[in-house]
């Protein structure tokens, strides 16, 4: 039987969470609290409420004008295993995924890293990585907030062991 996934909310039709129209995935839970943070409302882990994967998938795949998901929050570590059923159905269906993270790769590659961490990169496409830091707040950086956060290739680093970047449109 699959977990439920805590949330804060979806939106269903975004175009600022990762390329083309996707569906944003927001978790509740976030043990960061950034000052300056985007998503405030989503760091009381006992907000929210829960929701099957399942539920999750069929509103994907209801919409035909979605290419992906992205996973955000909160931190989507902080339940990586409950995320991990919906990331194996959404793989399946072809979708792109995306999973913001106020870890960096690294930290979720130690074994210190939450419990799932490892089996969660492994299914997506993208990692936004790093905590959002006011101080290096930049409004022009695409995909993300600050600019110490990185857009990381998740195939192309767990392959290298090292964190590879991607090659957005807008930096070719």
């Amino acid at each position: 039987m699959n977990r439920s996934i805590r949330l804060s909310g979806i939106v269903d039709e975004s175009i600022v969470d990762g390329p083309g129209f996707r569906m944003a995935v927001f978790v509740q839970g976030c043990p960061h609290h950034c000052p300056g943070c985007h998503n405030p409302q989503t760091h009381d882990f006992s907000g929210g409420y829960d929701e099957a994967p399942e539920n999750i998938f069929r509103r994907y795949t209801a919409n035909p004008l979605l290419k992906g998901v992205t996973f955000s929050g909160g931190e989507p570590f902080a339940q990586a295993k409950a995320l991990i059923p919906l990331a194996c159905m959404l793989r399946e269906a072809g979708a792109s995924l995306w999973i913001y993270s106020g870890y960096t790769l690294e930290q979720l590659l130690s074994p210190e890293a939450p419990a799932g961490s490892r089996e969660l990169l492994a299914l997506c496409d993208v990692l936004v990585d790093g905590p959002f830091l006011l101080e290096h707040r930049n409004l022009e950086l695409p995909y993300r907030g600050s600019d110490n956060q990185r857009v990381l290739d998740l195939p192309l680093s767990l392959q290298e062991g090292r964190a590879v970047s991607c090659l957005l449109d807008s930096e070719q």
